[in-house]
């Protein structure tokens, strides 16, 4: 259990103990990683490390040995062996998924609104989810996990179209501060609606509050396959959006004369965002923190270039959210503690710290 607070530590103490560096040494600021074949190597052995933890710890504290021997050497008459192949190896599985879509999807978002404080819950893709799912669960009576996937999902997306249509309105397109003052404003109106449906409907308030937490308990391989090929596309389409939003980080003039089109951009950019964080928010609910923080780690890493930090949010996303979830089980060992309330507990500091001493002109 020890091992596993040290470890989560370490990844989110990351941003504060870096950045408290690079403002000491301004001048000598670089990436802390200069071999991007050792950062690769490091981010297999965290992802790993967090795989094997979230296969070990649970109420059923499993050996190493045993943990092994369930992923390279299967008995299907060894009990321990069962519960890491049925029930943990999805539950990790939807973790590994959920974080890669969050965290790239929450660098995205800040590289395009060149917003340090950007989250896919920004464009209000988290409300816009939380709106289907508890009108689904009020109004057509789904109460099973795979049957909140494609609500999930059409609520996120529409959502996000909306946020994008108000911004819109004006001259001067989908700017960031539009883009950000139009998700609060969508934000707050399906709040409004969820909270009503809930404060009327006790029975939707008891099927829907577990999802609304934001967890990877409870749900199997079928919901995550069923998504399935919308995240890989939606992963493979972010990593190669490096080089465009490396360009729209230089601001949108030198943007235009490098010859970027970035309207397109933007909407492309966009279209991705939506779609790996719907997918996200369908399989695990509205998870907080990830698509924040893991950004900002890894750009102390890796440096500004939008072309690795997007690689390596690809693999500490899930070290983040697999973590999160062992804490959470291991903290209230006799039922649990969803994902989402740890990372929400973590992300209240971090928000603060990243508020007090980021230069208000890059807000």
């Amino acid at each position: 259990m020890i091992l596993v607070f040290v470890f989560f530590i370490l990844l989110t103490a990351a941003p504060i103990s870096f950045g408290v560096i690079s403002r000491r040494r301004e001048k000598d600021y670089g990436p802390l990683l200069k071999s991007h074949l050792l950062g690769v190597l490091i981010s297999i052995f965290f992802l790993l490390f967090s795989v094997f933890l979230s296969l070990r710890y649970g109420a059923l504290e499993i050996s190493w040995t045993t943990t092994w021997k369930a992923v390279f050497d299967y008995d299907i008459t060894e009990h321990d062996q069962v519960v890491i192949r049925e029930l943990r190896a999805p539950r990790t599985m939807i973790g590994i998924a959920a974080g890669s879509c969050l965290a790239v999807a929450g660098a995205l978002t800040q590289g395009i609104t060149r917003n340090p404080l950007g989250s896919p819950g920004l464009l209000g893709i988290n409300a816009g989810a939380a709106f289907a799912i508890v009108t689904a669960i009020s109004i057509a009576d789904i109460v099973t996990a795979a049957g909140y996937v494609w609500f999930a999902f059409l609520g996120a997306t529409m959502a996000a179209i909306l946020v994008y249509s108000v911004a819109h309105v004006g001259g001067k397109g989908a700017t960031p501060v539009k883009l950000a003052l139009a998700g609060v404003i969508v934000t707050t109106l399906l709040g409004a609606w969820i909270s009503s449906l809930l404060l009327l409907d006790q029975e939707t308030l008891d099927e829907a509050r577990f999802w609304l937490a934001g967890s990877i308990s409870g749900r199997g391989t079928d919901e995550l396959m069923v998504i399935l090929p919308l995240i890989i596309a939606g992963l493979i389409m972010g990593l190669m959006m490096g080089k465009q939003v490396n360009l729209m980080n230089l601001g949108e003039d030198i943007a235009v004369s490098l010859g970027q089109r970035v309207s397109l951009v933007r909407a492309i950019a966009g279209t991705i965002i939506i779609v790996l964080s719907g997918s996200a928010v369908a399989i695990a609910g509205p998870i907080a923190f990830v698509g924040l923080a893991i950004p900002h780690m890894v750009r102390s890493l890796v440096g500004p270039d939008y072309r690795w930090i997007l690689f390596y949010c690809l693999f500490f996303g899930p070290c983040l959210l697999l973590c999160a979830d062992v804490i959470g089980r291991l903290v209230v060992p006799s039922s649990e503690l969803q994902a989402g309330i740890v990372t929400a507990v973590v992300g209240a500091p971090f928000l603060i710290y990243l508020v007090r001493f980021t230069k208000i002109a890059e807000l």
